[in-house]
């Protein structure tokens, strides 16, 4: 018999990820700080958060029962060493889009499963290069709404598709879930798919 999974995140493009494997799952949003600890490298701080996100998921949830697993994961845009994270308003977005702009940079994404024995976290990384990007084109792309409450201010899934010149990595990755890494933590954890 499968574990029961709960999905620990409110995105939506999470929960279309895993359907699209064909898991079931209920969702259990969780809510925490996602500030840079002093000292901690980009691939120390999406890990962490990932493994925070689904140890709260699992506290908040284990008194349904001992047979559950949650997932969690944490994506962060990084480039040039620094993290790019969801922009707080427009103006933020806009220098997160003309800093990628022509450029190359990194999309790091953790998930973790937690289960009341085990603690499973894998990370994909994957590298994205935009094309030059105008005035114009970024005021246009704002005007939109999408920038806003994505790691470094676009969504590759939707308008902003245009401006990728190369992805080398997991798509689904750059979108939020990598769902090879996420495949095979779910196996381990006992977890069934669809497929």
């Amino acid at each position: 018999m499968s574990r029961k999974l709960i999905l620990a995140s409110a995105s939506p493009r999470r929960s279309e990820l895993l359907q699209q494997i064909g898991v079931e799952f209920h969702v259990h949003p969780v809510d925490m700080d996602e500030s840079m600890l002093p000292g901690e490298s980009v691939l120390q701080h999406v890990k962490r958060l990932a493994i925070e996100k689904a140890r709260l998921g699992y506290d908040v949830v284990s008194q349904q029962g001992n047979d559950l697993a949650v997932l969690a994961a944490d994506t962060v845009v990084e480039i040039d060493g620094e993290v790019l994270g969801k922009p707080v308003n427009n103006q933020q977005a806009a220098v997160f889009l003309a800093r990628l702009s022509a450029k190359q940079h990194r999309v790091h994404t953790a998930v973790a499963v937690v289960t009341g024995t085990d603690e499973l976290t894998d990370i994909s990384s994957s590298a994205v290069e935009f094309t030059a990007l105008s005035e114009q084109q970024i005021a246009a792309y704002l005007a939109t709404g999408e920038p806003l409450d994505k790691a470094g201010a676009y969504a590759i899934q939707g308008i902003a598709a245009q401006f990728i010149v190369n992805l080398n990595g997991s798509y689904s990755g750059v979108m939020g879930l990598p769902l090879y890494e996420t495949a095979g933590l779910l196996e381990a954890c006992g977890v069934a798919s669809g497929f």
